[in-house]
């Protein structure tokens, strides 16, 4: 009874090693198409796009007129380093409202004037010193003119000397 023993298939004993590179290679490849994609799209104009916008509001942006504030300077105190702040800027109103608006320039300069003098010298060398003092100036410019009136600030002159 010499029954023999069925030949083990070498191939079951010693199984191939799958390669780790074929993951890899296909998640590198999947990340480079969606980039691309998302690229595309963005490029293009289909997603995200900023011009769209601003096309479609630039008959908005044409219903704005340009007040002046001119020549606002300031005194600050001895200790800042400088003497004096000097100011201008131009406040874009609503081209219906801008006769309005012209009428309460001198409320304009009298807010500025005493927003400024309020404000810490040492505030306004600090680098976001125009970030904040524009966005104050506007949101005080908006409470005086109400709602609808005043779109944005723009700081023409900002002179320590």
């Amino acid at each position: 009874m010499s029954e023999a023993a069925p030949a083990a298939d070498p191939s079951l004993e010693n199984p191939p090693k799958k390669s780790g590179l074929r993951p890899i290679l296909l998640g590198l490849v999947g990340a480079v198409t969606l980039g691309g994609a998302g690229f595309f799209a963005v490029y293009s104009g289909m997603i995200l796009d900023p011009l769209s916008s601003f096309t479609r509001n630039s008959s908005a942006a044409s219903n704005f007129d340009y007040l002046p504030i001119e020549g606002v300077i300031v005194s600050l105190a001895p200790q800042s380093g400088a003497s004096h702040l000097r100011f201008s800027a131009k406040i874009e109103v609503a081209q219906g409202s801008l006769s309005a608006m012209e009428r309460l320039h001198p409320r304009f300069l009298d807010m500025i004037n005493t927003y400024l003098r309020a404000v810490e010298p040492q505030d306004l060398i600090e680098p976001a010193a125009m970030v904040r003092l524009r966005a104050q100036i506007l949101r005080r410019l908006q409470l005086i003119a109400g709602d609808g009136h005043i779109r944005d600030l723009l700081i023409t002159e900002f002179v320590l000397n």
